[in-house]
């Protein structure tokens, strides 16, 4: 059975690793540096049932960051699922994976409606995105700067904006002080359609 080899496989590698020096013990677990001890401590591993899920691969690194795509920058539900907001229900459109993802419609209570979205809401404190390294928040103050001056480059937060060569409209990040780029103007009429839909009030 596939849990059996795994197991075997797994406890193999880690016997090969501790042989060739690869592994280190700190703390309570110094003793297991000796080779009786940690033999002692492999061998009760092969009486335990290893339980190994394996299912098909991603389609790649282009797929994994589109997957990841539809969660960091989208809320619980896009505006166009919404269809309708009356007597105190919404209805809203969603997709059936058991049935080849057809497009259904689910009306619930404003209260149960509410109770879901507010399940894909952040707790205090946690963010979708965290960056790391010299972008890390604590960071990136110092470490920005010194990758430019190691690159041999100076960042853009350090021109002079009141050339008149420079473009007048030149926005800065608050954060790392890098440009910032329009890439999108919106109409008054898309902005009303992106914007949440407004509560209908019933008819007295």
């Amino acid at each position: 059975m596939l849990r059996r080899v795994f197991r075997g496989k797994f406890v193999a590698a880690l016997r090969q690793a501790f042989q060739e020096g690869q592994l280190s013990f700190h703390g309570n677990l110094t003793c297991l540096a000796q080779p009786k001890t940690f033999a002692a401590w492999l061998r009760p591993l092969f009486r335990k049932d290893w339980v190994v899920y394996s299912k098909p691969p991603f389609g790649g690194p282009e797929y994994v960051l589109q997957y990841l795509g539809r969660y960091t920058h989208r809320v619980a539900i896009s505006n166009h699922r919404l269809v309708s907001f009356a007597e105190g229900k919404v209805t809203f459109r969603w997709r059936d994976s058991a049935h080849n993802n057809e497009q259904k419609l689910l009306t619930l209570s404003l209260d149960e409606f509410l109770r879901r979205f507010l399940l894909h809401v952040l707790p205090k404190g946690f963010v979708r995105i965290r960056n790391f390294g010299f972008l890390a928040n604590r960071r990136r103050a110092t470490h920005l700067p010194l990758c430019f001056h190691l690159l041999g480059s100076a960042p853009q937060a350090e021109q002079d904006i009141s050339d008149s060569k420079a473009p007048r409209d030149l926005w800065l990040c608050p954060k790392c002080g890098g440009p910032m780029m329009v890439i999108e103007r919106l109409t008054a009429a898309e902005i009303q359609l992106r914007s949440p839909p407004a509560l209908v009030s019933e008819a007295a």
